[in-house]
């Protein structure tokens, strides 16, 4: 079995920046930084999310920096990146976790529609690689990348436009620990279910010139799949949403660990499961031999070692402990 680096085993004392940190699982990834030791920088976009997330850092606050920059202005996050350094002497981790829902399909999705989720949701998480990953390369100290994706992720759900993006998410996360795989760099993908959060009120920072949409905000819908809920009620409350700082403890864990999927939510894994087995069953050889040319891509370009090592690794552990 190859040794999967644990870089960021110890995280006391390390620099996270996380976008989108002033609220929902944000707030509870930076909570649950700060109270193992890290400091943190954040983005942010309205100020009353920041008034009241700085109430959460009380006596904490020389390991916090609010910055108020939106996700799509390249030359902002880069001037993000420069802040958090000048703040905390450099940064190990980067948490790509801002992004906007909208609960809506592409039969009713306008150019605007597109154009605002995907900018947020997949411009967004490269601009943060962009701008941060060099600076976590160049201290040579060890770091992680981790992005928030979703369930809808990794199976679609109602409103296809926001699974779409978050299935994109998942594709750079993978790319991304493939490239990085023998480095002292982390890579994960975050795929929560509900987590208390505001991004079901998104359009408060919609741009006015991607304002044509054809989606109702009253119309909205959750985006669980039919009868999850009823399948797998929750013995402690309504069976809606995890806490925020749960949420941020998983993506904490994963980071510690290095696990290329950070799953929360055990109640998706039969749906997980079955898109899995409807890929599986859809392969058919029809009886005919595979030509030796393309079993050789398929063994030096197509199957990365990476899935090959996350799996035994998975099915050896169930899961790694902290």
């Amino acid at each position: 079995m190859v040794q999967v680096h644990t870089s960021m085993r110890e995280v006391a004392g390390k620099v996270a920046f996380i976008t989108g940190g002033s609220s929902g699982i944000g707030l509870g990834i930076a909570r649950a930084f700060i109270n193992a030791g890290m400091k943190v920088a954040f983005s942010y976009r309205t100020r009353a999310h920041l008034d009241r997330a700085m109430g959460f850092f009380r006596g904490k606050e020389q390991r916090v920096h609010a910055i108020n920059v939106d996700v799509t202005d390249r030359p902002g996050m880069a001037r993000a990146a420069e802040e958090t350094v000048r703040r905390f002497g450099k940064v190990h981790v980067l948490v790509n976790n801002a992004a906007v829902g909208m609960i809506t399909g592409l039969v009713d999705a306008t150019f605007d529609d597109w154009d605002w989720v995907t900018g947020v949701n997949i411009d967004g998480v490269f601009n943060g690689i962009r701008a941060f990953l060099p600076l976590i390369r160049a201290h040579g100290e060890g770091g992680h990348v981790v992005s928030t994706s979703s369930m809808g992720g990794l199976v679609v759900a109602k409103g296809t436009v926001y699974s779409t993006t978050k299935f994109a998410v998942v594709g750079m996360m993978e790319g991304l620990r493939a490239e990085l795989y023998d480095t002292n760099i982390g890579v994960s993908v975050y795929c929560p279910g509900g987590v208390n959060s505001n991004i079901r009120h998104s359009d408060r920072n919609r741009p006015e010139r991607l304002s044509a949409s054809g989606f109702t905000p009253a119309s909205e819908e959750p985006a669980f799949p039919d009868g999850l809920r009823e399948r797998y009620p929750d013995p402690g409350g309504d069976g809606r949403c995890m806490d925020p700082l749960e949420a941020g403890e998983w993506v904490l864990h994963g980071i510690r660990n290095n696990l290329m999927y950070i799953l929360s939510h055990p109640e998706f894994e039969p749906t997980v499961r079955d898109r899995a087995e409807a890929l599986l069953a859809s392969f058919t050889s029809g009886g005919r031999a595979v030509p030796q040319a393309r079993l050789d891509d398929e063994r030096e370009i197509l199957r990365p070692k990476m899935y090959v090592i996350e799996r035994e690794r998975a099915l050896r552990s169930g899961s790694c402990s902290d």
